[in-house]
């Protein structure tokens, strides 16, 4: 491992009320004080992040930077209970961290925060609560609105990864903190476990944008995040709408969008790019007070996508760079299409059209969050799922055509049943018929007129409702195809409505409106360059990591996706801790039955160190009726050798659906 910065032993950030978090810091050297940056997490930074951080900080310390990383209560080594993502409990630890740290005599007063997904969105958070040493922010796969984008709830539907998710934190909410650094360690790990919380009840105990989401939401009031916020994201990752919707509300925002997924750039697996120097030159503006130009970046830099023959497997993807100064931007006009009988057109015509699809259109979606999975997680070709859905077509385009920012559909309708969900997609289908999938978003039709005040649907009434899709940058070669596909379900992104619904469109009061971009390039300046070299943790591998996908029908007809990751297992080169772990998902359901729609998981994780061994095992599901939802969570840890048993426990929750 290179030696880019002094990496010192766990320090204990002693909080007000006694408890201490764990921390693990990164030195410069040759400085006696510095700015410091901060990534504060519940994934274990002993064991679950030390690769991917010995990837950043070790870097931020050559840099100048006093780098901490910072275990949230009740995970990893640090004391005290976990509660929920994004608390008042964590923020307000947050709070006390920032303090703390610029208190020591390493720290010259001055903090920045960056994190991914978690510490994306509570760097946002922070900020919105402005504690006096926090002067900058770098947020990657992160949301301004925990409702509308984050890993419950889209355009009020209810994602399978709400179960998905709390599985997850499940499992790694079972783990003990390292013996080395927590002699109480197995009376905290029981005490961890039989506390669990039950995360997947908590959220679907709230389906409507009230409160409970609202906190934590910085757009309730951007006008509270006044410091410098550099966000990124990639065009594979689920969190796509945050850095432009930034860039447009705050005062000092950059949004910068590669092809990435759900990784830091320079580890990304879609095409690498230079996260470093961004983020380093992001900091030393802010905190160093360094004349380098950040506050002068484009508004908004993307990687402009084209058709690449998609698959589910990582690869590369084609496009180039493109930037806009300001955003939104003059260069962006909405152009509007309407619904034909052989299409999209140009002028609105009379009709109906009527979308009532199988449960499981979506077998070619993709994992929701790709970067999560070891591999076989994109969507593929969408031409099986088009097949199945409600399709409108463009002609074969003569001109290529650019599209930045987020496609509106606006609907008028009627539907057959009290509840009903809408699934949009926009494709790029190549003259092979090749269809790759650009931009989505469902609605819940119950939610037409508020996300927090639905409303049952009256059989025959006509409604009218807007569905915003997710945020894009896409270039259709001449040639190509723009396809809208509608469905009324998508599994197993999207948990299918309690009935098989139709949903009438009259097309004459339908139209979907298209972001296009008149190209102004002149090179390729947005490119944020290839990924440096970087130090990397010697890990001794114990066990590789490997990943499949099986997709199967059962003689009832039910289709079944199961799918499972090995993350490896291996020996940390410097306190000797052994970790492993890995999982299976299973999603099934009846294409002429959404209420068989099911779902389970399980996790494994090990941990040892000599004559120290533990092992969880978690099991989670999920089921429905036309009327409840049905969860079952189960842990099962052993310690030593011989497995001894320490704790097995279940729980069960029956919750009502009421408009899902």
């Amino acid at each position: 491992m290179q030696d880019f910065g002094q990496n010192t032993s766990t320090q204990w950030v002693v909080l007000g009320d006694g408890r201490r978090l764990s921390a693990r810091l990164w030195m410069p050297e040759g400085v006696k004080s510095a700015p410091a940056i901060l990534e504060y997490l519940p994934y274990r930074k002993r064991d679950g992040t030390a690769a991917r951080d010995e990837t950043t900080h070790s870097v931020f310390a050559k840099a100048g930077y006093a780098c901490v990383r910072v275990d949230i209560a009740g995970t990893g080594d640090s004391e005290g209970s976990f509660d929920d993502e994004y608390s008042e409990q964590e923020l307000s630890d947050g709070e006390e961290i920032i303090a703390w740290i610029s208190a020591q005599p390493w720290c010259n007063g001055s903090i920045g925060i960056i994190g991914i997904s978690w510490g994306g969105f509570n760097g946002l958070q922070l900020a919105y609560r402005q504690p006096n040493a926090l002067k900058a922010v770098v947020s990657v796969a992160s949301t301004a609105d925990r409702y509308a984008d984050d890993i419950h709830y889209m355009g009020g539907c209810l994602l399978s990864d709400n179960a998905n998710w709390a599985s997850q934190m499940f499992a790694y909410l079972s783990r003990p903190a390292d013996p080395e650094l927590r002699p109480d360690w197995r009376e905290d790990w029981i005490a961890r476990m039989e506390n669990l919380p039950d995360l997947a009840a908590e959220w679907l105990s709230h389906p409507t944008r009230d409160a409970f989401w609202k906190h934590g939401s910085i757009c309730e009031d951007f006008s509270k995040v006044q410091l410098p916020v550099l966000a990124i994201t990639g065009w594979a990752d689920s969190y796509v709408n945050t850095p432009s919707l930034l860039a447009k509300s705050l005062p000092n925002a950059k949004a910068l969008v590669g092809p990435w997924e759900h990784r830091y750039a320079h580890i990304s697996k879609l095409g690498a790019a230079d996260f470093h120097s961004e983020v380093i030159g992001w900091f030393d503006r802010w905190m160093k007070n360094e004349q380098n130009g950040a506050e002068d970046l484009p508004a908004y830099r993307s990687f402009m996508q084209e058709h690449f023959n998609p698959t589910p497997q990582n690869k590369p993807r084609e496009g180039r760079w493109i930037s806009e100064e300001n955003w939104p931007s003059e260069n962006v006009q909405m152009q509007t299409l309407f619904f034909g009988a052989n299409g999209l057109t140009n002028s609105a015509q009379p009709g109906e059209t009527h979308v009532q699809t199988p449960a499981h259109v979506g077998q070619t979606s993709g994992y929701f969050c790709a970067g999560m999975r070891v591999d076989n997680e994109l969507p593929g070709d969408q031409s099986a799922d088009d097949a199945l859905s409600i399709c409108f077509d463009t002609n074969a385009l003569p001109d290529a055509l650019e599209l930045l920012g987020r496609p509106v559909l606006k609907i008028s309708f009627r539907v057959d049943q009290p509840t009903a969900q809408l699934m949009a997609r926009l494709c790029d289908v190549s003259p092979e018929g090749v269809s790759q999938r650009i931009s989505y978003r469902p609605l819940n039709l119950t939610h037409h007129a508020s996300h927090e005040t639905p409303e049952f649907l009256l059989p025959g009434e006509i409604y009218d409702a807007e569905i915003e899709l997710n945020e894009l940058s896409h270039r259709l070669r001449p040639g190509h195809r723009l396809r809208l596909g509608l469905s009324t379900s998508y599994w197993p992104i999207l948990w299918p409505a309690a009935q098989a619904t139709t949903v009438t469109l009259v097309t004459e009061n339908s139209s979907l409106s298209l972001p296009v971009r008149r190209a102004t390039d002149t090179g390729d300046t947005a490119h944020p360059g290839a990924a440096d070299s970087f130090p990397t943790l010697q890990s001794e591998v114990l066990r590789d990591t490997a990943s499949r996908v099986e997709q199967s029908q059962e003689d009832d007809g039910t289709i079944v996706l199961e799918t499972f990751d090995d993350y490896g297992k291996s020996r940390d080169p410097g306190h000797g801790l052994e970790s492993g772990s890995h999982v299976s998902l299973r999603y099934a359901i009846h294409p002429d039955d959404p209420l068989s729609a099911s779902y389970a998981s399980q996790w494994n994780f090990t941990y040892g160190r000599g004559d120290w061994q533990v092992e969880i095992d978690t099991e989670t599901s999920m089921t429905c009726d036309a009327d409840n939802f049905y969860l079952h969570r189960k842990i099962r840890a052993t310690e030593g050798a011989l497995k001894s048993e320490v704790l097995v426990k279940e729980w069960s929750q029956t919750m009502a659906r009421g408009f899902l």
